[in-house]
């Protein structure tokens, strides 16, 4: 009787067990759009960098604003020492006081009759020479003070005070960064399957946690000659300013049409049985079952599920390792 007895309570141990509810985690069967991107890897760069320079030469006197700095259109950025000019301003204007008072006295001769026409008008040439080179001094000493052209973000200081600034030399940069561009190489064979218009998230190791959705692509037309690449442009809007000039950037570019994406899976949740079939366990009625399915290519740590399975079907994709055909499951 004892063997009996023993082999009864195993029994009811064992149904006890198969009927206990096991936790699993579990996903809904759904299309991947990801799963027909390509990465690479691209940079971010400013949608316009501008060189702020002066027209004359003098030594650099005043440096108002820092690398990183916001600046705005018109602030004051940088001068020169304007002595010269100055000295040059002031000359230039005696000149032309002079100028327009003979000018004025050699009017009334004129008017009389008793200042010949070639003499009147030698006196009005000198009055526009003394004119134009006042205005031209003018310009020089207020081109000892240069201002922002454009809103944006101070990239880098060229020049420091006490160095002597050249004509047309930069001094500093300005970035436009309101809109970046993020610069992906492509290669040559992938290039023809890239649209002005195609789909395209990008992120950021430097913002872990955010995604952003690229918009128009400009296409390079000219290969590099060693890598056999060409450079592609996506415009991102930034209105935050968070992504910065040089940060490396995650590229998806989405192949193909979005409405035509395979249903995926994590790779771990697909198993194989004995038989060399492939399986996953689904959720019908409280209950995991055992689901024979066919896969496709992989993509990182996901598989496409070529059939087997339909959109909103619930498969476990964790703790699969403790149920059977029939256990009741929870999630």
């Amino acid at each position: 009787m004892l063997p009996i007895l023993f082999l009864t309570s195993c029994g009811r141990k064992y149904q006890q067990t198969e009927e206990e509810t096991m936790q699993v985690a579990i996903e809904q069967v759904a299309p991947s759009a990801e799963f027909n991107c390509t990465p690479y890897v691209g940079v971010v760069e400013e949608e316009q960098s501008t060189m702020v320079s002066f027209t004359g030469m003098a030594m650099l006197k005043t440096m108002k604003v820092s690398e990183g700095q916001q600046v705005r259109k018109g602030q004051l950025l940088a001068s020169i020492d304007d002595a010269q000019a100055r000295h040059a301003l002031e000359a230039a204007k005696s000149a032309l006081d002079q100028a327009l008072d003979a000018q004025a006295r050699m009017k009334q001769l004129h008017e009389k009759n008793s200042l010949p026409d070639m003499k009147w008008v030698e006196v009005e040439s000198k009055v526009q020479q003394a004119q134009a080179s006042y205005d031209m001094c003018k310009k020089s000493l207020e081109d000892c003070t240069i201002y922002a052209p454009c809103s944006g973000v101070v990239g880098s200081k060229i020049m420091t005070v006490g160095e002597t600034v050249l004509p047309t030399e930069p001094v500093l940069t300005i970035l436009s960064i309101g809109k970046v561009k993020v610069r992906v190489s492509i290669p040559e064979r992938e290039i023809a399957s890239i649209a002005a218009q195609t789909p395209s998230t990008i992120t950021v190791e430097a913002l872990p946690g955010e995604s952003f959705t690229g918009g128009t692509i400009e296409k390079g037309v000219s290969a590099d000659a060693v890598t056999h690449t060409y450079d592609i442009r996506i415009l991102l809007d930034n209105p935050q300013q968070k992504l910065l000039p040089g940060m490396v950037a995650k590229v998806m570019l989405q192949k193909g049409d979005a409405s035509e994406a395979p249903l995926t899976l994590p790779v771990k949740a697909v198993q194989q049985s004995t038989d060399k079939k492939l399986f996953v366990w689904v959720v019908k009625d409280g209950k995991a079952r055992r689901q024979t399915v066919t896969v496709g290519n992989t993509n990182g740590n996901r598989i496409a599920i070529a059939s087997g399975l339909a959109k909103g079907e619930t498969v476990i994709i964790e703790g699969y390792q403790k149920v059977g055909d029939g256990t009741p499951v929870a999630f």
